[in-house]
């Protein structure tokens, strides 16, 4: 299936639109090197017509150099953590200093909308994850994939962030959770929450990654008072009475790791990986979806922009 990724370059006179079936896995790690190497490694990937639908597509970038201004989403990385969020927002604005850089919570619906495209009509059927055990073996992980759902003051509810958001589904969440093991708290990281008050029929929810249609969540509670809030999971800890407090991360630890990876994602050249199974294997039949090549002064100008962006954001 891939790791479905579009790139959107636009201007004063329109906008070109380039796809990788796989450039969704990095993203969050290509972007850190700034303008200058990221636009024409973006500008290298094929050229394609399509849209691929909106709720396939795991991560986008629109740049636009005239007003200079950066959109971004994606569904993994650095940015799906609690734990790595700030400091990968925060280098992401030092290495793009003096561009509005904003993170697109509705995904490629709102890519569409932002370019003045109709968004395709949010499907109806959702896929949400599954309620988690407390002993499961995700929660040995220090970053798990979860979705925490705090109801009414004493239930906590930990699943699985592996398909659409709880919020999603509506009230029904509520019936499914009526039977699910509760946690009593969640101190780990997350991905993504909700909490529901019943009695006065108000929610919240929050996610670090994107939705498509995201914003229209609201029609899926008739009657609820429904609050977006963002990626500001603090709302959820307030809500919550306290079940949910994730750690405190360390901002100049993260803020290390998240360079280091940054740094390795574009330690060197990268090979055209189209052109190399083209050579290897003549007779397969290939589509256009692949990363470009990277050349080695390109890789050395991306780290010493990555090295910048830290210096800025530690404050050296």
């Amino acid at each position: 299936m891939g790791n479905r990724a579009v790139f959107v370059l636009a201007g004063p006179e329109g906008h070109t639109r380039h796809r990788s079936s796989y450039g969704a896995v990095g993203l969050d790690l290509d972007v850190l090197a700034g303008p200058e190497a990221v636009i024409p490694f973006l500008r290298d990937h094929a050229p394609e017509d399509g849209w691929y639908p909106d709720d396939m597509v795991e991560a986008g970038v629109l740049v636009d150099p005239v007003r200079r201004l950066l959109l971004i989403f994606a569904w993994e990385g650095r940015t799906a953590s609690t734990r790595t969020r700030s400091a990968h927002l925060e280098l992401l604005r030092c290495a793009w200093a003096g561009w509005q850089v904003r993170w697109l919570y509705d995904g490629q619906s709102g890519l569409r909308a932002h370019l003045g495209l109709d968004p395709e009509e949010a499907r109806g059927a959702v896929y949400p994850g599954p309620a988690l055990e407390p002993g499961d073996e995700e929660l040995d992980d220090p970053d798990p994939m979860v979705a925490v759902v705090t109801v009414g003051p004493d239930r906590c509810h930990v699943l699985a962030d592996i398909e659409d958001h709880p919020v999603e589904e509506g009230p029904a969440l509520l019936d499914r959770l009526r039977g699910a093991p509760h946690h009593g708290s969640h101190r780990l990281p997350a991905g993504a929450g909700i909490h529901v008050d019943p009695e006065r029929r108000q929610l919240g929810w929050w996610l670090t990654t994107a939705r498509a249609h995201a914003r229209e969540v609201a029609a899926r509670w008739p009657g609820w008072t429904v609050e977006f809030w963002e990626d500001r999971w603090n709302e959820h800890v307030r809500a919550s009475g306290g079940r949910f407090t994730p750690p405190v991360p360390d901002h100049a630890v993260v803020l290390a790791e998240v360079r280091d990876e940054a740094l390795e994602r574009w330690a060197g050249p990268r090979r055209d990986v189209r052109a190399a199974l083209a050579a290897a294997h003549p007779h397969i039949l290939l589509g256009h979806g692949f990363a470009p090549a990277v050349t080695a002064d390109r890789a050395a100008a991306a780290r010493a922009a990555i090295e910048e962006a830290y210096r800025a954001a530690a404050g050296a």
